[in-house]
């Protein structure tokens, strides 16, 4: 079996070298990184931590700022899911006026940056539809992440259709089924099974973006953790646990993305794969199928 080199092996003197520049960049990362602490060594001082020693700054600050953080986000989720997965439908579509429209939505939402979008949403709700006030932000906030996270999903589901066999579609269309019926019975849930993972993964993107909000006074983590620095005068530690926080939670949906990547590969990789494509195997085959894996 061959085997792809993009480079060669660097010898003893390219080696020692490297060495050298890994040694002298990490001495000068260290050192910024000491002077930033030490620049902001007042900021850092225990009793700008000390708020967070306080069930007050927990229950009045934190726990509902990531509350809201997560409560915009899952909104987002659950209705970027549907529109992108109608959006992806549409872009499949047979019928051209669909297939057209649905195109020229994805492509224009997901060119248009998110803060755009929260902003028009915001003003739209405000002028037109004289939502109330406290409505507004939340409102900013979820139809500009679904707008643009629906056009990324329906990608992703499109994307995932177009990578499965051709024979998939042929079996479908050969027992009798429609176009439509195979799309919906045969090439969606695996395609949306093989594209779990990067779904997951973009459950992230949303989780980040709402952020965000803060510029349309959406009362999220980070507008939670600015009120507490105003009364406490905490900036830099207040947005240090916001930091922390946002990923603690990033990292467990990267985590999930992960043991669903290498759950679902396993499955599909599996000596049973044969199996669940609906085909009869001779148990001797199968056998070596087995012991060939």
């Amino acid at each position: 079996m061959t085997q792809s080199i993009l480079f060669d092996i660097p010898g003893p003197r390219a080696a020692r070298r490297n060495r050298i520049v890994g040694v002298v960049g990490a001495v000068v990362v260290l050192g910024l990184l000491g002077l930033v602490v030490y620049g902001l060594r007042d900021q850092l001082s225990p009793q700008m931590w000390a708020p967070f020693l306080s069930p007050d700054t927990w229950q009045y600050y934190v726990y509902p700022g990531v509350f809201m953080t997560l409560q915009a986000a899952l909104l987002s989720v659950v209705l970027a899911s549907a529109l992108g997965l109608a959006l992806g439908i549409g872009r499949l579509s047979h019928n051209r006026l669909v297939g057209w429209v649905s195109a020229v939505f994805v492509e224009f939402f997901r060119s248009v940056p998110v803060l755009m979008m929260m902003l028009f949403a915001f003003y739209v709700a405000l002028f037109t539809l004289r939502l109330p006030g406290d409505i507004l932000p939340i409102f900013g906030v979820v139809v500009g992440l679904t707008l643009y996270n629906s056009c990324v999903m329906a990608e992703l589901i499109r994307s995932g259709v177009h990578s499965l066999p051709q024979g998939q579609r042929e079996a479908g269309l050969a027992i009798g089924l429609t176009p439509g019926q195979t799309l919906w019975s045969v090439l969606l849930p695996q395609a949306i099974t093989a594209m779990l993972p990067s779904l997951v993964s973009q459950l992230v993107v949303i989780l980040k973006d709402t952020a965000l909000g803060y510029l349309i006074t959406y009362p999220d983590l980070i507008r939670s953790m600015q009120n507490l620095s105003a009364v406490k005068g905490n900036l830099v530690t207040a947005f240090i646990v916001a930091a922390l926080i946002f990923i603690l939670i990033n990292y467990s949906l990267t985590s999930l993305a992960h043991w669903l990547e290498r759950t679902l590969g396993g499955r599909r990789a599996g000596p049973g794969a044969v199996m669940r494509t609906g085909l009869a195997m001779d148990p001797d085959l199968e056998a070596d199928a087995g012991r060939a894996t």
